[in-house]
């Protein structure tokens, strides 16, 4: 019963002076809602940027040749016997380059990719009207073209585009099918892009070498065997590493995951800042309040009150300011960032251990700074406490 007669003490002081416990709660509140808003930001941002690298393809592996001459692209045919190799399950070559789609009067700059069938498996496209590239299409050299949703809309239009023909410098390409939308990647955005058949792509562009090849392993386990499988391949034919480089998708997912915890750490560790300082703030208001209060204190010390009444006391009334300001923040934090993400559109993602840690920490720092002023109320003389005026 003491324990809580002190509690009701406590929240009576604190209700004795709104406008300065609020004043005092303002360094936690502020502390609490920035840790909240800046991990909940950096985390979102995080989650975002994997997505995407995902996006690009399950278990990818992408394939880029720098030589220059006869040794500077790899051929169709090479590139086929890949699917051979233990651990893989689909290639993809590509060629690539910017042209200006027409239809009509409508005009569009696109991505042209030349590719196989195993393009939309390997990089995660799907269609959404019409059909997919075939490795007929391949091997007879037909004209058509899979077009991404923004060259869809922008040339056609609400008018259905399957069965018309786009030109690409001059050549009509008979459209079969259209991109689901799928915004901006890492390796580019698939709503601007045109997939025609490598083979009408290589008399397109002039070239029957291919500089870029998607490779997906079977499995996430088989990913490094894979690596490892090509690596030898492309050095026993260039012999100069640097005329070849094999990039590893899950290598940059763990870099970027590495990269943005240290970032969430950095950012959280700033936040926490603001929260010591307003500790700071709760001691000092608290030191004022036992200079103010020295006869009451005085008073109830006379009539009976132990020591561990008072210190009761002090240090509710410090414990209760960081907490309702903890509270308070984690309301704060979240609907700001909440605002945040709808005003521009930036990714968020709330952790709930790094909100109880923050209100936690909250808490802590209440009873750390509020230990010296409840200690020192307790301590009084209630003699020279009676005197005080």
């Amino acid at each position: 019963m003491e324990f809580w007669q002190a509690i009701r003490l406590g929240i009576s002081g604190i209700m004795g002076n709104k406008l300065r416990s609020f004043l005092t709660m303002l360094g936690v509140i502020l502390g609490v809602s920035a840790v909240i808003i800046l991990v909940a930001l950096a985390e979102g941002s995080t989650q975002q940027v994997s997505e995407r690298i995902q996006s690009m393809g399950s278990n990818l592996l992408s394939v880029s040749i720098r030589g220059r001459g006869n040794t500077g692209y790899l051929s169709y045919e090479e590139v086929l016997k890949w699917e051979a190799y233990e651990g893989v399950s689909k290639v993809a070559p590509s060629i690539s380059t910017q042209v200006q789609a027409k239809f009509g009067n409508k005009t569009k700059d696109v991505n042209i990719e030349g590719t196989n069938h195993s393009y939309h498996e390997v990089r995660n496209t799907h269609v959404v009207m019409g059909r997919e590239l075939t490795a007929i299409d391949v091997e007879f050299r037909e004209k058509v073209a899979v077009i991404g949703a923004n060259v869809a809309k922008e040339l056609f239009g609400e008018f259905n585009p399957l069965g018309e023909h786009i030109k690409l410098r001059g050549i009509n390409y008979r459209v079969i099918g259209v991109l689901e939308t799928k915004g901006s990647t890492i390796g580019g955005s698939s709503d601007d892009a045109v997939l025609i058949p490598l083979t009408s792509a290589e008399r397109f562009v002039g070239t029957r070498g291919i500089r870029r090849v998607y490779v997906q392993a079977e499995n996430p386990e088989t990913v490094d065997q894979v690596v490892a499988k090509l690596t030898e391949f492309l050095t026993d034919k260039y012999k100069d590493p640097d005329n070849f480089s094999v990039f590893n998708q899950t290598e940059m997912l763990q870099t970027v995951n590495q990269v943005t915890s240290m970032l969430t750490i950095m950012l959280g560790g700033i936040a926490g800042i603001a929260l010591l300082v307003g500790g700071i703030g709760i001691m000092n208001i608290m030191l004022v309040t036992v200079t103010e209060r020295t006869r009451e204190i005085g008073i109830r010390k006379a009539i009976g009150a132990k020591k561990r009444h008072i210190l009761y006391q002090f240090l509710v009334e410090a414990v209760v300011i960081s907490s309702v300001g903890g509270v308070i923040g984690i309301f704060l934090g979240v609907g700001i960032a909440k605002l945040i993400s709808v005003f521009t559109s930036i990714a968020i993602k709330f952790s709930v251990p790094v909100i109880v840690i923050a209100f936690s920490f909250a808490v802590l720092v209440g009873i750390v700074f509020g230990v010296y002023p409840a200690n020192k109320a307790a301590r009084l003389n209630p003699i020279e406490a009676l005197r005080y005026e």
